[in-house]
C-alpha cells in the first residue's frame, strides 16, 4: 500500500469520525430544543459541518428534522458536501491513478 493510499484511508476515517460526532450533536441539540434546555451553539454545528462533518450534518437534519428551515444551514452543508466530494476525488486520483507530487 502506497503512502497516498494510506493518506486516503486516514482522510476517510477522519471524515467518518467527524460526521458521526456531528450527527449525534444534531440529535442532542434537537432533544435539548424539545426540552427547552441549554442548546449547542449554531456556530459549533456549522463549524463541524464545514470541517468534515457535512454528511453527518445532512443526515442529522433529515433524521432528526432539525434546523431544516434555516437557509444558511442548507447552504453551508451543501457547499461542504461539495468540497468534501472534490477533496475525496482529488485524493482518490492521486492515490490510485499514481500522480506524484
Amino acid at each position: 500500500m502506497s503512502f497516498e493510499q494510506k493518506i486516503f484511508i486516514i482522510y476517510l476515517c477522519i471524515l467518518g469520525f467527524i460526521s458521526i460526532i456531528t450527527f449525534f450533536l444534531y440529535g442532542i441539540d434537537k432533544k435539548k430544543a424539545e426540552k427547552g434546555k441549554n442548546r449547542i451553539k449554531e456556530s459549533y454545528l456549522l463549524g463541524l459541518s464545514a470541517f468534515g462533518g457535512a454528511i453527518g450534518a445532512f443526515l442529522g437534519r433529515i433524521i432528526f428534522h432539525h434546523k431544516t428551515d434555516k437557509i444558511y444551514f442548507s447552504i453551508t452543508i451543501y457547499l461542504s458536501i461539495l468540497i468534501e466530494a472534490l477533496a475525496t476525488a482529488f485524493i482518490v486520483y492521486v492515490a490510485f491513478v499514481g500522480v506524484n507530487f
